[in-house]
C-alpha cells in the first residue's frame, strides 16, 4: 500500500492498527462499487448535518461554508463522471469525506462530528429509498392508467371468467382488467405506507449510544423533509434501533414482492391469452421475440421474464429477512449485505412497471400525440370462448330461484339441463324451450334473455359486478382517483 493510501486510511481509521488491511480483505469488505449510488442521499444528509452543527455552535460558520462549497464541487464531479471512486476507501461515505478533506482541509474532518458511519448509512438508505418509492408509485399510477384506458375501450367485450382455469361465468374484459387496477392500487397504498415508516431519521444515533454533542436532531429531520402528516419531525427515538434495524427495507421488499406477484399473475394471463389456443390478445412486436429455429413463432418474452423476475424479488425478500434474523444489537457488518438485494429489487420493480405500462397501454407518438401500440384484443375469439363451457348455467339456476324454486333444487335442474345439452352438442341457449320445460314447467320464453352472454352481464348490476353500468361507474371512479 502506498504512503498516500495509508494517509487516506488514517482519515477514517484509528492509529490502533499497525498494519494495512490485506488487498483480499479490502475487496471482500468494500461496498463502494455498489453503494456509490447513494451519493446524492449521502451529500444531502451531510449538508443537513453540517447546517445543524453550525446552528448549534459545534462547528464554525466558516467551516460550514467550506463544507457546503466542497460538497457542491463533489456533486459536480460525481455528476460529470470525473470523481475517482477508490476501493481502498471502502464505501461511498469515506470516498466523499476523503475528497471533501482534500478540497477544504480541516473543515472536511469536522463534518463527521456527532455522527458515525452507522447512523450515516442508515440515513442514506432511508433517504434514497423514499425517493425511489415516489418513483415506483408514479409507475404504479401509469400502469393503472394504461389498464383503465384499455378497459374503457372494451366495456362490452365479453370473455369467459374462469375458476380453476375452467369456464365459469361470462365477464366483461374491462371488468377483468379492472381487477388488476384494484391490485395495483393496493400496491401503491402499501408503498405509501412503507414510506411513512422509512422516512425517519437515524442520524444523531452515532455508532449506537447517541452522542455527547448537543445535536438538534429534529432540525436535521425537518431539513431533510422527514416530517409526518401533522408536520412533526420524524426522528428515531432509540439510538440502538436507529442504527441497527433494516425492517423498513424488509417491509419495502415485502411490498415489492406482492406487487411483482400481481405482475406475475397478469403475465401468466397474457401468456395464455396470446397463445394460439386462446388467441384473445396480441402483444406489439417490440415486446415479443422470435425463435432461432421456428420462423412462425412470436414469443411473449416480456411477460415470461417478468414472471421469472418475480422469483428473484421474492428471493431478495427472503435474503433480507435471513440477514436480519440473527443479529444482536447494534450495528453489524452483515448489514452491508442489505444494499445489493434492495437496489436490485427497486431496479427490477421499476423497470417491470414501466415496461408493462407501455406494453399494455402503448406509447405516445411524439409527432402526432396519439397513443400507439399496446395490446390488441380479439373480440370474436373472446366471445366464442365465453360460449363454451356453459357459462350461463348459474344464470339459469338464478332464473329458477326467482320462479320460486329453492337454489339447491334449481342447481340440480340446471345440472340435468347441462347434461342434456352436452349430449346434443348444444349450448344451453340453443336447447328448445320444450326441452327446458320438461325439466321444470316454470321455465318460460323469457329464459333465453338470461341465457345470453350480454344478459348474463347485465344481470350482475350490483356494486363490484361485471355489468357494463357498474364497469363504467368504476372507470369514472378510477379517472377521479388517478386524476386523468
Amino acid at each position: 500500500m502506498s504512503k498516500n493510501q495509508l494517509d487516506q486510511k488514517s482519515q477514517a481509521w484509528s492509529a490502533l492498527f499497525s498494519e494495512p488491511m490485506s488487498e483480499l480483505v479490502q475487496r471482500y469488505t468494500a461496498s463502494v462499487f455498489f453503494d456509490k449510488r447513494l451519493w446524492q442521499a449521502d451529500i444531502q444528509g451531510s449538508l443537513a448535518h453540517a447546517e445543524m452543527l453550525v446552528a448549534q455552535g459545534i462547528i464554525s460558520a466558516s467551516d460550514g461554508a467550506d463544507i457546503e462549497r466542497g460538497l457542491a464541487q463533489i456533486t459536480q464531479e460525481i455528476s460529470s463522471g470525473a470523481f475517482q471512486w477508490k476501493l481502498d476507501l471502502e464505501d461511498v461515505h469515506l470516498n466523499i469525506e476523503a475528497r471533501l478533506t482534500q478540497l477544504v482541509g480541516d473543515a472536511g474532518k469536522r463534518l463527521h462530528t456527532g455522527r458515525s458511519r452507522n447512523d450515516q448509512v442508515a440515513t442514506d438508505v432511508r433517504l434514497w429509498l423514499c425517493s425511489e418509492i415516489d418513483l415506483i408509485n408514479q409507475c404504479l399510477i401509469d400502469l393503472q392508467k394504461a389498464l383503465v384506458e384499455v378497459a374503457e375501450r372494451h366495456v362490452e367485450v365479453i370473455m369467459p371468467g374462469f375458476t380453476h382455469l375452467q369456464v365459469a361465468q361470462p365477464v366483461s374484459f374491462a371488468h377483468h382488467l379492472l381487477a388488476y387496477v384494484e391490485m395495483f392500487d393496493r400496491d401503491a397504498q402499501r408503498m405509501s405506507d412503507v414510506r411513512k415508516r422509512t422516512h425517519w431519521l437515524p442520524l444523531g444515533s452515532a455508532a449506537l449510544a447517541g452522542t455527547t454533542y448537543p445535536l438538534d436532531r429534529e432540525r436535521v429531520a425537518r431539513s431533510l423533509g422527514m416530517i409526518d402528516d401533522q408536520g412533526r419531525a420524524c426522528v428515531c427515538q432509540n439510538s440502538l434501533d436507529g442504527v441497527s434495524d433494516r425492517d423498513f427495507a424488509i417491509e419495502f421488499s415485502a411490498a415489492a414482492s406482492l406487487c411483482m406477484v400481481h405482475i406475475s399473475r397478469l403475465s401468466e394471463e397474457l401468456v395464455l391469452w396470446m397463445s394460439q389456443n386462446f388467441g384473445f390478445v396480441k402483444i406489439s412486436d417490440r415486446f415479443t421475440t422470435g425463435s432461432s429455429i421456428m420462423p412462425q413463432k412470436k414469443n411473449p418474452d416480456v411477460p415470461e421474464l417478468a414472471r421469472g423476475k418475480t422469483g428473484r424479488v421474492v428471493g431478495h425478500l427472503m435474503g433480507l429477512i435471513t440477514l436480519m434474523k440473527g443479529q444482536a444489537l447494534a450495528y453489524n457488518k452483515d448489514n452491508q449485505e442489505d444494499k445489493e438485494p434492495l437496489f436490485d429489487t427497486v431496479d427490477t420493480l421499476k423497470d417491470t412497471l414501466r415496461i408493462f405500462s407501455e406494453m399494455i397501454g402503448g406509447q405516445v407518438n411524439s409527432q402526432t400525440g396519439a397513443k400507439e401500440g399496446g395490446i390488441t384484443v380479439n373480440v370474436t375469439a373472446m366471445e366464442n370462448a365465453a360460449k363454451k363451457g356453459y357459462a350461463t348455467a348459474t344464470d339459469l339456476a338464478d332464473y329458477l330461484v326467482k320462479k320460486g324454486l329453492p337454489f339447491r333444487d334449481a342447481h340440480e335442474v340446471v345440472a340435468h339441463a347441462v347434461k342434456s345439452a352436452q349430449a346434443q352438442g348444444l349450448d344451453l341457449s340453443e336447447l328448445p324451450l320444450s326441452s327446458l320445460q320438461q325439466l321444470n314447467p316454470a321455465i318460460q320464453g323469457d329464459v333465453f334473455e338470461c341465457l345470453s352472454l350480454i344478459g348474463s352481464l347485465n344481470a350482475r348490476n350490483t356494486l363490484g359486478g361485471t355489468a357494463p353500468n357498474q364497469i363504467r361507474f368504476q372507470i369514472a371512479r378510477h379517472h377521479v382517483r388517478l386524476d386523468f
